[in-house]
């Protein structure tokens, strides 16, 4: 949607509507997003217990696991860390644009990721 984006101002910041017109316009910052960094999911296999770190920004050259690339390429995108209750093998995103992160939830075959440089 082409609509207006409306802007949170930071805690502690009082906005004061009489007062506005007479500041500077605030752009609001577009929160970074996550490159591709497949199109597929990465198989994995899980150890219970274990403390993983999924790479959500897409840079990691350790994919699908965070190597804090991020911290340089995408300082606004953290990597999801969970622990696995079972040993399992799990099909981890690779898109970076699923609904149930880590886990690949089938994002990567609609035509916007498909068609989506890499």
């Amino acid at each position: 949607g082409g609509g207006i984006q409306r802007c949170r101002d930071p805690p502690g910041v009082l906005h004061i509507p009489s007062l506005a017109s007479a500041l500077p316009v605030r752009r609001c910052s577009v929160p970074p997003q996550p490159v591709i960094a497949a199109k597929e999911p990465f198989p994995v296999e899980l150890k219970a217990g274990k403390k993983y770190a999924w790479c959500a920004c897409g840079h990691s050259k350790s994919q699908p696991f965070c190597d804090g690339a991020h911290k340089k390429a995408a300082p606004g995108i953290s990597p999801l860390r969970f622990s696995p209750e079972e040993d399992r093998t799990a099909l981890l995103c690779g898109c970076k644009r699923t609904r149930t992160p880590p886990f690949c939830d089938g994002t990567h075959k609609d035509q916007a990721v498909q068609g989506a440089r890499l």
